[in-house]
């Protein structure tokens, strides 16, 4: 990487928490950090499924390691942020990535479901925000913070009432978010995957709603999560970045786009 490339989008001594890090877009993401110089802080509950990644991350020689902790839970995410401060000293990036999904039609969603879904898609991602945010803006320093949301917060997707409800949610309380923290340099952005074939979306993908997708994205194929690594060190980067908040920074194949 250039001097000048480095200077833009090097995040060497910063420290990333990556909220959801175990699962497979959150994960490659946070390997993006790593190999940007970032020290990554995986959470997730299985630190079986972390340890693949960390060892991937490892063997490119970015240093990252696993904190086991519940995203809806805020005594949790305050011994996690106690935890890095401790450990690595500072806080500057905060992914919220933790999601699920179902594809249960609207007339049978139970109660219970419902809960389940706010609580991790909507509550978790409040949370998130509530204890990491309050460290950043005390701090003074500025900061990041980037919520995963969905191309269903921005345009209603069929079968998938609640997750969309509370993706939507999160859109909105980011952006909102991102105007209250910008006198304080704290930057709150959402990055919008389309499709990207995950584990909380693969009930979902039936063959029929497979060839709909692959109908309406220009590019004819679903993302790698991979290609989510640009669009998190650009939101990340407290120089490349330096102007952006609330945004909503779509990495669709030209989905959004698509009319008829």
């Amino acid at each position: 990487m250039s001097s000048y490339l480095q200077q833009l989008f090097g995040l060497s001594g910063q420290v990333a928490v990556v909220i959801g890090g175990t699962g497979e877009l959150c994960g490659a993401m946070a390997e993006g950090l790593a190999g940007a110089g970032a020290e990554v802080v995986l959470v997730g509950r299985s630190e079986t499924k972390a340890a693949a990644r960390l060892a991937k991350i490892a063997a490119t020689g970015g240093k990252a390691w696993f904190h086991a902790a519940e995203a809806t839970r805020k005594a949790e995410l305050e011994a996690l942020r106690d935890e890095v401060l401790r450990r690595s000293g500072r806080i500057d990036i905060v992914i919220n990535g933790a999601g699920i999904n179902s594809a249960t039609p609207f007339f049978d969603i139970t109660e219970e479901e419902f809960d389940r879904i706010v609580r991790v898609n909507l509550k978790g991602v409040f949370l998130g925000c509530q204890v990491f945010g309050k460290l950043l803006v005390e701090r003074g320093a500025g900061g990041s913070i980037i919520n995963l949301g969905s191309m269903s917060g921005l345009v209603p997707l069929s079968r998938v009432f609640t997750y969309s409800a509370t993706k939507s949610a999160v859109h909105n309380l980011s952006l909102n978010l991102a105007r209250e923290w910008a006198p304080h340099q704290v930057r709150v952005n959402v990055l919008v995957p389309g499709f990207f074939p995950a584990e909380q979306n693969r009930s979902v993908l039936t063959p029929e709603r497979v060839g709909h997708i692959m109908g309406h994205t220009p590019m004819k194929r679903f993302g790698e999560a991979r290609e989510l690594i640009g669009a998190t060190l650009l939101l990340a980067s407290g120089a490349a970045g330096s102007f952006i908040t609330g945004e909503e920074l779509v990495v669709d194949g030209g989905y959004h786009a698509m009319t008829i």
